[in-house]
């Protein structure tokens, strides 16, 4: 009996020393600002899906695409979408351990695509990035400030980087002599392969809106064959920069054709699918999140008002009170 009970405990811990850990992954939501401060009440749900980052958005605005003026941090604004918002945010986030990454982003007035802000002048090019500079630091002092573990320094600028580079690469010194933490930029999905700042950078950020299938309600057979065609050059594009890739923005939208143009947020799409966004999330999912060269990424969007959000009638991104929410959740809970 003695020996058959050393025998035992000795093949336990061999099979505890062969097991291999959970491989660390950043499961992300992005959280949505909202009018008024957030309490635990809010934080729980977000518990409850097993993630264990957010990326909060304090928002600047731009009247138009040509217009050199961001407008920020004002009391016109939404109380998550200013300083002191994102600031309260981030503090009670930080009370239920969840990691934070600071992702100051642009509004265009009308929803116009950030990517297409462009001046039409030597003067408008000079007063943007004068504008830009006072905002992103603006919020690389509070990252530092709050002790945010990434900050994000754009999303989707694609014609702002490609026409001032040079300034681009000066601002992330200037970030960097505020902020002590990583640092990435949030490339649109046919952005990044030519964007020209990642060996200044931490990780390489796409918001990861590529079309996946063409099919009505896709399959996830489907779909990962849809990655097929861009999974090996953004492992080939991770290993040549000697960066980790991280999905700054991933999601589907819950209506027909989800997987076709993933990137879509207009309102002419309304036929609710339910599948397809299960299946579109799920082999994304598969495809990813157990690769050593992927750092995780930032589910769009999560509302701090979960009740209330999404639900089984709801055609935008958001995955709450939906079929989704739950593979968000088993998958969260394995990294």
């Amino acid at each position: 009996m003695r020996i058959f009970f050393i025998t035992s405990i000795l093949l336990l811990m061999c099979s505890c020393a062969m097991t291999s850990p959970r491989p660390e992954k950043i499961n992300g939501v992005s959280f949505v600002a909202s009018r008024e401060p957030i309490n635990d009440t809010h934080i729980y749900p977000v518990n409850h899906i097993n993630a264990n980052w957010a990326a909060i958005m304090p928002f600047g605005f731009i009247r138009e695409l040509t217009h050199p003026e961001i407008v920020f941090n004002t009391n016109r604004q939404w109380f998550g979408e200013t300083r002191i918002g994102a600031k309260q945010y981030i503090e009670s986030l930080r009370k239920h351990h969840i990691k934070i990454m600071l992702k100051p982003q642009i509004w265009v007035w009308r929803g116009e695509f950030t990517g297409g802000i462009k001046m039409a002048s030597e003067a408008d090019w000079k007063q943007l990035e004068d504008s830009y500079s006072k905002y992103i630091l603006e919020y690389a002092n509070l990252a530092q400030e709050v002790h945010a573990e990434i900050f994000c320094i754009g999303t989707e600028l694609e014609s702002f980087i490609d026409h001032r580079p040079e300034y681009w690469k000066q601002l992330i010194v200037e970030i960097r002599k505020i902020y002590k933490g990583k640092l990435t930029y949030a490339a649109n999905w046919n952005e990044y392969d030519r964007t020209p700042f990642w060996g200044d950078l931490d990780y390489i950020g796409i918001d990861a809106y590529f079309p996946v299938s063409d099919e009505k309600t896709p399959t996830l057979e489907a779909c990962k064959n849809g990655w097929k065609v861009y999974k090996p050059v953004i492992k080939v594009f991770s290993e040549s920069h000697k960066k980790p890739i991280l999905f700054t923005e991933f999601g589907y939208r819950s209506v027909d054709y989800s997987g076709n143009e993933p990137w879509r947020s207009d309102r002419t799409m309304t036929v609710v699918n339910l599948e397809a966004q299960s299946n579109t999330t799920k082999a994304l999912f598969e495809e990813f999140w157990n690769e050593d060269w992927f750092a995780g990424g930032f589910l769009w969007k999560w509302f701090h008002n979960y009740t209330d959000a999404g639900g089984e009638n709801d055609s935008q991104f958001t995955p709450q009170n939906k079929p989704a929410e739950t593979i968000i959740k088993s998958f969260y809970s394995k990294y």
